[in-house]
């Protein structure tokens, strides 16, 4: 499973985010807004387990990438909102339970669906396994990674990708450990054993989070030193959200309830090639 996306309310310029002002990033200079879009990942970005009415299933339609439901505000939606005629095309290619080793394959998908723009969230099933013993080497993680991304550049020349941070999981547990349903809920399904296992040590989740801390600062490095003309980091934005339970879906207690997919969608996008579209 992938770790629960975090944020709430389709914001604006001048929003906030739990008493934090949302800055913008600036807008990528020649980067036009795309007719085609994909997006890869794992749960988080199939909206899975969004809510009861779709308990232990994916909601792609909530996706805070390319979700057409309501008011989600989407990226999708968002590229529709300003490029109102453009006929604009969508596909979700992320998968439940893919860790990094998947991407390279992800990417394959969107390049051959032609995307012209790529949002990636990608490496919480990476931390999240069995044990802490059990997690991804950050070395492989950060090789998979450039793989997926030189392979992606070579076969959609001219796309560009947007690189989410992936969500803080150690503030999930200092969110929920108190909560005895989450734990019930946690032990039953065994999510993320490697920080939420009832024997999990502080020392194991201090060494989840620190591998969690050095997957993100490999994302980081490689999309804005090895692919800089093509990638757009988000400057961590995602991982340092804030983390209330209200954003977090109570089929789980681990993935985005619809505010929470609604949430990562305004923050990435503020953090995107375009934030001062609509």
């Amino acid at each position: 499973m992938a770790i629960a996306g975090v944020i709430v309310g389709v914001l604006g310029p001048a929003a906030f985010v739990a008493g934090a002002t949302l800055s913008r990033a600036p807008a990528r200079p020649g980067v036009a807004l795309p007719a085609s879009t994909a997006s890869v990942g794992d749960s988080i970005t199939r909206a899975f387990d969004v809510g009861w009415s779709s308990a232990v299933a994916d909601r792609p339609e909530d996706s805070w990438s390319t979700g057409t439901a309501g008011a989600l505000g989407s990226q999708y939606q968002r590229i529709l909102t300003a490029e109102p005629a453009a006929g604009v095309r969508a596909y979700n290619d992320a998968r439940v339970g893919a860790s990094m080793a998947a991407l390279d394959g992800q990417l394959a998908a969107a390049a051959a669906q032609h995307a012209q723009y790529v949002t990636v969230l990608m490496g919480a099933n990476d931390v999240c396994t069995p044990s802490a013993t059990t997690m991804t080497p950050t070395a492989l993680f950060t090789a998979e990674f450039t793989t997926a991304l030189r392979d992606f550049t070579a076969a959609d020349p001219g796309a560009h990708v947007f690189v989410s941070s992936i969500p803080d999981i150690y503030r999930l547990w200092t969110t929920f450990h108190s909560n005895v349903r989450a734990r019930l809920t946690w032990a039953l399904f065994g999510i993320c054993r490697s920080m939420l296992a009832p024997g999990t040590t502080d020392a194991e989740r201090q060494q989840v989070a620190a591998r969690e801390q050095a997957d993100n600062a490999a994302l980081a490095t490689v999309c804005q030193t090895r692919f800089a003309a093509r990638c757009r980091w988000d400057n961590y934005v995602t991982y340092n959200a804030d983390f209330p339970a209200t954003w977090v879906s109570t089929v789980d207690y681990f993935h985005p309830n619809v505010a929470g997919q609604r949430a990562l969608a305004a923050i990435t996008w503020a953090a995107g090639y375009w934030p001062s579209a609509p």
